[in-house]
């Protein structure tokens, strides 16, 4: 009697704080059931496989791949192109690896400005040598290498093509299932190239079964500030729900419990930048201005509402700064037209 081969499946952690590696142990007893369907070829959180593992399969050896989280480093870099040359399907899984998602952020400062925040100017730190972490140190048994720190986060399919994207910080255990669950039994996935599954086509609002009214806000609270009433829409609570511009399937988890949603299921189809989608959203429930009122009033009551909006880079591309069309800050210019320091290294 022949056996049938498993199909080959890998899991990596790059940029990230883990929760998506989390997140599929959530899944439950149907863990059992992905063990007894794949062959786990790789999975270094949660086994001991070494990379020289991974560099002697063949090209093309791996069936999956889900790759969660961002692009930070030279290693990150170089296990992407890793996983995606041994890898049949390689999945953008969770918004690290999706959209940049809280790693990007660091693209609205500079490598150089980082380093300082964290090994010089911290409070916390005594490094009176002002010494940073260096790519290459001698040592009596030879040199020592470390990751380079690049200076712009990037996702995934910034770096290498990917067929899939999960999306989700992280992705909700009903959605990993069901991809997990398609591919143990051979059902069809959409066409490969950078498709989202595991999500809705829809924004969390549809999902969301808080009460709506048309209603418009004269200004904005932190969550703190606020305890939203029961049942009704954050957005209009005040609050900066993302949910309006953001894809759903989720089950708008979040805003049940009086948490707005940050985001992190990524922007809608057809739309090209969820921070900018996001304002225009706003700009629509500003209240401001009365009959009679003269525009110049108008414009400082809109101004004065738009100021009780706090960290308005860190509200609308929490989570797709990498994917945005900022995507990054401009750190300076090199004299001849072009960003410097951009994709330069520490």
């Amino acid at each position: 009697m022949t056996v049938k081969e498993k199909p080959k499946l890998a899991i990596y952690w790059a940029s990230s704080c883990g929760g998506c590696e989390i997140a599929i142990l959530n899944i439950g007893d149907k863990i059992l059931a992905v063990d007894e369907a794949f062959e786990i070829v790789f999975w270094p959180c949660a086994t001991d496989f070494k990379y020289a593992d991974v560099e002697g399969y063949p090209d093309g050896y791996i069936d999956l791949c889900l790759f969660n989280g961002a692009i930070r480093s030279s290693e990150n870099e170089e296990m992407a192109q890793l996983m995606r040359r041994k890898s049949k399907v390689l999945v953008a899984f969770g918004s690290c690896a999706h959209e940049g998602c809280i790693p990007a952020l660091s693209n609205l400062t500079t490598a150089a400005d980082t380093f300082d925040a964290v090994y010089i100017d911290n409070p916390s730190l005594d490094n009176p040598a002002g010494t940073l972490p260096q790519t290459v140190t001698q040592v009596p048994e030879g040199d020592l290498h470390i990751p380079v720190f690049h200076n712009t986060v990037r996702a995934l399919d910034q770096v290498v093509p990917v067929e899939y994207v999960v999306p989700g910080c992280p992705p909700e255990s009903p959605q990993i299932w069901a991809v997990l669950e398609a591919v143990i039994n051979g059902v069809e996935l959409p066409a490969p190239g950078s498709t989202v599954i595991g999500a809705s086509h829809l924004a969390v609002c549809h999902e969301c079964p808080l009460e709506k009214h048309e209603k418009t806000i004269e200004r904005f609270y932190r969550p703190y500030e606020i305890t939203p009433e029961p049942g009704l829409c954050l957005l209009e609570q005040g609050l900066v729900c993302m949910g309006i511009a953001t894809r759903g399937g989720c089950g708008a988890l979040c805003p049940q419990v009086g948490m707005r949603c940050e985001g992190c299921y990524g922007l809608l189809d057809g739309v090209e930048d969820q921070g900018a989608n996001m304002v225009s959203a706003l700009a629509s429930v500003v209240g401001a201005g009365k009959p009679g009122d003269s525009e110049e009033d108008m414009e400082q009551q809109i101004a004065a509402a738009m100021e009780t909006l706090v960290d308005p880079a860190g509200t609308f591309y929490r989570f797709n700064m990498a994917q945005s069309l900022l995507h990054r800050m401009r750190a300076g210019s090199n004299g001849n037209g072009n960003e410097a320091g951009k994709g330069a290294e520490l």
